[in-house]
């Protein structure tokens, strides 16, 4: 569905003048909308593609959130250990104290003149004074780990405030996103069946002809590698999510986000990747084009806003957009970024 404007000026004189009278099928609207079947492909195809960016934001946002609050409830739990094993150990100071009190308080000098055994006086003395000297560095070196986890979780929990205010304006960009996608679904159910089809046989258009120029560009040409048994796990998980909706945030097993599909296709395979589709073009590894093997990601778009399982003969497994099912697709069908190959 998606494809940069620059994409519209290569097709055909005849296509680019196919109209729409959006008002012969209802009542004129308030504001201007797109008047030909073109320019309503145009306008689904930039909001579709805008919310795929703001939903990519607020799940790199919402992960930075997970993590950083699982950093802060583990250093609470480092503070709890630390603060139990610190009022432990003072509390058998304490005791000690008290019980020498209780055996006369005296100090060691006294208790070797007055002993019937000077020797033992003395080595008792050592002993008790080492005991003391060690508990005091023990409850000062666990007063310095307390106070440095406090300070350290103090940081960790502000940090954690700055990450939940940014998941919010990333949610807040969504939700904006989301209600013009409705605009789009009532834009696109304005239109009467046969300019349904119409509509459709565009988006089939486009995307043969993109596949076409990506094949005549020789991608194909050199022998392809084939798929190893992780990626052919990966495919096979795929395989079986044909036909499932795509969900904004979705990570099945009912439906599916694109990066939602890959996540959990190369999870099924034993390889654990990032969620978002930013984050797997970041930080996998990235391989020529050229040198695509099955169970490779093609990565979409300049923002890496869009992400799809490569199964090989030129073709992908993708969540495409909100209203359509996981299904096979011409891997040259949108603007390619990239690619990247998991587990390498």
């Amino acid at each position: 569905m998606r494809r940069t404007l620059r994409a519209h000026g290569r097709r055909t004189a005849a296509t680019l003048t196919v109209a729409l009278a959006l008002t012969a099928t209802a009542a004129p609207p308030a504001r201007a909308e797109p008047a030909t079947l073109t320019e309503v492909r145009a306008e689904l195809e930039r909001l579709y593609h805008d919310a795929e960016i703001a939903t990519d934001n607020y799940n790199a946002a919402d992960e930075k959130v997970t993590e950083q609050s699982g950093k802060v409830r583990a250093l609470k739990a480092r503070i709890a250990v630390t603060e139990s094993r610190l009022d432990r150990l003072t509390e058998l100071a304490g005791a000690a104290a008290r019980a020498q009190y209780r055996g006369g308080g005296l100090p060691a000098e006294i208790q070797f003149v007055l002993a019937d055994d000077p020797e033992r006086a003395l080595d008792n003395a050592s002993l008790t004074r080492r005991s003391q000297q060690a508990t005091q560095g023990v409850l000062t070196a666990l007063s310095a780990t307390r106070d440095d986890l406090a300070t350290r979780n103090e940081e960790a929990a502000a940090e954690l405030r700055k990450l939940r205010t940014t998941r919010r304006a990333k949610d807040a960009e969504r939700r904006t996103i989301e209600k013009r996608i409705g605009e789009a679904k009532r834009l696109e159910s304005r239109l009467a069946r046969e300019q349904a089809e119409q509509l459709a046989a565009l988006d089939r258009r486009a995307a043969a002809e993109a596949q076409a120029e990506w094949v005549e560009s020789g991608v194909l040409d050199r022998p392809g590698a084939e798929a190893d048994a992780a990626g052919r796990k990966a495919i096979a998980y795929a395989t079986r999510q044909l036909g499932k909706p795509y969900v904004w945030g979705a990570e099945g097993p009912d439906s599916f986000d694109c990066s939602g599909l890959t996540l959990r296709a190369w999870e099924h395979a034993g390889v654990i990747i990032p969620r978002t589709s930013q984050e797997q073009w970041r930080r996998l590894k990235r391989v020529p084009v050229p040198d695509l093997r099955p169970g490779d990601l093609v990565i979409y778009f300049a923002e890496a806003s869009h992400v799809a399982l490569y199964i090989g003969d030129g073709k992908i497994i993708h969540a495409p957009r909100p209203g359509r099912d996981v299904t096979v697709a011409p891997a040259g069908s949108m603007e390619i970024l990239g690619v990247v190959r998991p587990g390498a």
